[in-house]
């Protein structure tokens, strides 16, 4: 196409927006940087409003009334194609003293948000003819990890979100993604990966011996939005440098 040869032109041709939440920083940023390069517009999601790309939205994810209202907003200024489900907390707390309210906590940001959002967009999307939810789970989804059960167990709820989805949406074109990274360095977790025992225990346990950059989820992500692959639905895709599934 004659239009393919420059981004403006190719962000013509993808009218519309996808929704990131947890855009400001992190993996949710390069995931806002990745999309807006290949021409896609990106409406970015943040407590603060800031987005690394395309516009920003000042939204807490765990009020409902307010991210059903940012998106809302958002698809009232243009069609919604797609969402990125990124926005998330890591929590860690002994499971023997863990409170009930820490625990829903969790659970709230990285796995109720998720629904709401997955809800409010099946409308918008569903009546532009289909579109992609690509959720951000964990590695974390399938392991016993010591003092980390709020989320493991709101990441495994984000890969069973996103089958159910994917089922009972295929009727609608609307396909559900999980993406599931590894150990992904970023700003927020820097100074925890340099510390020698984890880098230790990464060299052992991951066999490319090293943790993932926040731009190699963006890539697969941008990738999956690009690719449009009609037939991949209801997967969770694990980005974790076969840590998973080394048994050495």
């Amino acid at each position: 196409m004659a239009g393919s040869e420059t981004g403006n032109d190719t962000r013509a041709m993808r009218a519309g927006s996808v929704i990131v939440t947890g855009a400001s920083r992190g993996i949710g940023a390069a995931i806002a940087q990745e999309l807006d390069r290949r021409g896609f517009g990106v409406a970015g999601l943040s407590r603060g409003g800031t987005s690394a790309a395309g516009t920003g939205h000042a939204c807490d994810v765990t009020d409902e009334a307010a991210l059903c209202d940012t998106i809302a907003r958002i698809a009232a200024g243009g069609p919604i194609i797609g969402l990125v489900n990124n926005a998330g907390v890591l929590s860690e707390e002994r499971s023997a003293t863990l409170s009930t309210a820490s625990f829903e906590q969790t659970m709230r940001v990285n796995a109720t948000a998720v629904l709401i959002a997955c809800r409010e967009v099946h409308p918008h999307l569903a009546g532009a003819g289909g579109g992609l939810i690509v959720n951000i789970g964990s590695f974390y989804d399938r392991l016993g990890v010591s003092r980390s059960l709020a989320y493991c167990a709101a990441k495994a709820a984000v890969g069973a979100m996103t089958r159910c989805l994917a089922v009972e949406w295929a009727r609608d074109n609307i396909r559900v993604l999980d993406v599931a990274p590894g150990y992904i360095e970023t700003d927020m977790n820097r100074a925890a990966l340099a510390e020698e025992r984890l880098q230790a225990y990464i060299k052992r346990r991951v066999p490319l011996r090293r943790p993932g950059r926040a731009d190699e989820v963006a890539r697969l992500v941008g990738l999956l939005f690009e690719a449009d692959i009609a037939y991949l639905t209801g997967e969770t895709i694990y980005l974790d440098g076969a840590l998973g599934i080394n048994q050495q």
